[in-house]
């Protein structure tokens, strides 16, 4: 009898050992470690490229050649009209592009965060466009639901990928009218896709455009750790957008300085009445790297707070702004991020705000990709404890 006992608490004490040291599913922290990043922008999303154009808008070399300059991620933005028709039809040949990218980024040593940036229930910029009523994500429980299918199809396909290689950013630049509003859906669509993925590292960003000024309202599961938290930064948009068509200041004329106060006394009374009120807190406020340092502090507060990773998802200036301006402020952005151990991902890679010229197969701004490569990248981070 004593035997059986003996053996039957053996027996325990090993069961025991065994589940109090083993960890599950979700408490294991991927190796999905970013800083150097782009976006590949205006392909799965933001264009009207299809066929032949759309398949080799990007290629496996555009991926060898992010790996030999130094960077080390990508983020790819897709939309819901290029993946499914208006019936929730897969369209396949934007599938198989997806995969393919991925797959290249995988075989080029590049992490991949696919990024859903623009869906039928909501778009980030439908309020300056006039379509603000369209955006019905946060008052409909169809379209949140919408939302979770159309990553329970995303992850059905992708689930094979490494959660080392792979991360997903479940919507991109959220609008709400309310900032618990985008909370419930983050608590939703983060329920959701760990039934099926419970270790995919997932970004999600703060309300408002992934604004710096909302962060600090972001609430996100606590105690998982594969979550990044993102936020994104153009300001002074005056000199990150100067010239930019599809913004009110487009109308403005006048000389940007940076550093220090950015447009002049005279310059301000030359300007359109109509961009005045917008103009004013440029003639006042200073811009400079302790004011990016300031706007930066409550993101990395709440990285700190949730013991994640921080992540600046867009960020960059448009092509026609003075270039001594644009390195100037680059500059000062890079100094930030290092400080900080902030991962970032340009905006972008060949478009607009970007530095290759598809079309000529080189380079628009090869300065600016020497600034982005002298900063810190991955290999420069002390280890993990």
């Amino acid at each position: 009898m004593k035997k059986i006992i003996s053996y039957l608490a053996f027996t325990a004490l090993m069961i025991l050992a065994v589940t109090g040291c083993s960890k599950t599913e979700k408490d294991v922290v991927n190796d999905f470690r970013i800083k150097r990043g782009t976006n590949l922008s205006h392909w799965l999303s933001q264009s009207e490229e299809r066929g032949e154009a759309r398949r080799t808008h990007i290629q496996e070399d555009d991926f060898e050649r992010l790996e030999q300059l130094g960077f080390d991620f990508v983020r790819i933005p897709i939309d819901e009209v290029q993946f499914w028709d208006e019936e929730g039809n897969k369209l396949p040949e934007a599938w198989e592009l997806l995969t393919q990218a991925l797959d290249w980024s995988v075989k080029h040593h590049l992490r991949a965060i696919v990024d859903l940036h623009i869906i039928r229930s909501h778009y980030f910029n439908a309020v300056n466009e006039g379509g603000k009523d369209a955006n019905t994500l946060f008052t409909s429980e169809k379209a949140q639901q919408d939302l979770i299918n159309l990553w329970y199809q995303l992850s059905e396909v992708l689930k094979g990928y490494s959660n080392d290689s792979v991360a997903y950013e479940f919507m991109n630049e959220p609008v709400a009218e309310k900032h618990e509003q985008w909370n419930q859906l983050v608590a939703k669509v983060h329920a959701a896709l760990r039934k099926v993925e419970p270790q995919r590292t997932l970004v999600i960003g703060s309300n408002l455009w992934q604004g710096y000024q909302t962060i600090k309202y972001l609430r996100i599961p606590e105690n998982d750790k594969n979550i990044v938290i993102s936020f994104h930064y153009y300001n002074p948009m005056i000199l990150t957008h100067y010239g930019a068509w599809w913004t009110p200041l487009a109308k403005y004329k006048g000389k940007v300085n940076y550093p220090g106060i950015l447009i002049s006394k005279e310059d301000f009374e030359a300007a359109p009445d109509s961009i005045k009120p917008e103009l004013e807190p440029y003639l006042t406020q200073e811009w400079n790297i302790d004011k990016i340092r300031a706007d930066f502090k409550d993101a990395i507060e709440a990285a700190k707070k949730y013991n994640v990773q921080l992540f600046c998802g867009e960020w960059g200036v448009y092509e026609p702004v003075d270039r001594d301006l644009a390195y100037a402020w680059t500059k000062d952005m890079l100094t930030v991020f290092d400080e900080f151990n902030i991962a970032w991902t340009t905006w972008c890679y060949d478009a607009d705000f970007g530095f290759w010229d598809q079309q000529k197969n080189d380079y628009k701004d090869k300065p600016l990709v020497d600034l982005l490569m002298a900063s810190k990248g991955l290999e420069s981070e002390e280890p993990k404890e």
